[in-house]
């Protein structure tokens, strides 16, 4: 199973949380043995509902098509190396209207993200100066996050919003064995995905 884990290489696996729709009728059928084995037709009664059960198990237990991260990722993704300036990213941010920017080597692996809320946190000048802000020019490196969590296009999308939701963060990038980022999940991401793909599957 694909996990989600930080591009620092030490993984932090989510483990998908088991669906539990109720009680099943098996477990039902079982808690009154006691009460019905003197009882021929409780016995009868028994193998019937046993059974049923085992056809519709059959049947709900067809595999279904899961979701994965390259079904909702915005591809081809923008990336901004680490020594671009912090100018540069709020200009880029504002045009395309991103609120998150992977950050990567000059090999092309990633090493970071920035957010808008990064760039006004360090430079709330930047919305009015622009240019001029005094800290329009520093690098991106100075103020980018490090630890950031990622997938692969393979990874669950459930695993992925649980993620996102548990961790707080917005977006995550989705990188290829190479490590480079080859696509983003944000929020709207997932929304448009329920909007476009649901009802998402509960079981895979």
């Amino acid at each position: 199973m694909a996990v989600v884990q930080p591009i620092t290489g030490v993984t932090d696996t989510y483990p998908v949380r088991p669906v539990t729709p109720g009680t099943p009728l098996i477990d039902a059928v079982d808690s009154q043995a006691g009460k019905d084995h003197r009882n021929p037709a409780g016995d009868r009664t028994k193998l019937a509902a046993h059974q049923a059960y085992q056809e519709q198990t059959k049947q709900t237990r067809l595999p279904k098509p899961a979701i994965l991260a390259r079904d909702l990722m915005t591809t081809p993704v923008i990336t901004l190396p680490s020594d671009a300036t912090l100018v540069e990213a709020w200009t880029l941010m504002t045009r395309r209207s991103f609120r998150h920017l992977p950050i990567s080597s000059v090999h092309g692996t990633l090493v970071g993200m920035v957010s808008d809320r990064d760039l006004i946190r360090h430079a709330p000048d930047l919305v009015i100066a622009g240019i001029q802000s005094t800290a329009a020019h520093r690098p991106l490196a100075e103020i980018m996050s490090p630890r950031v969590l990622s997938a692969t296009p393979t990874t669950d999308i459930r695993e992925i919003a649980r993620v996102m939701m548990d961790e707080r963060v917005g977006a995550l990038p989705i990188l290829d064995a190479n490590r480079q980022p080859v696509g983003i999940i944000s929020k709207q991401d997932l929304l448009r995905g329920l909007a476009n793909h649901g009802p998402i599957e509960l079981w895979t």
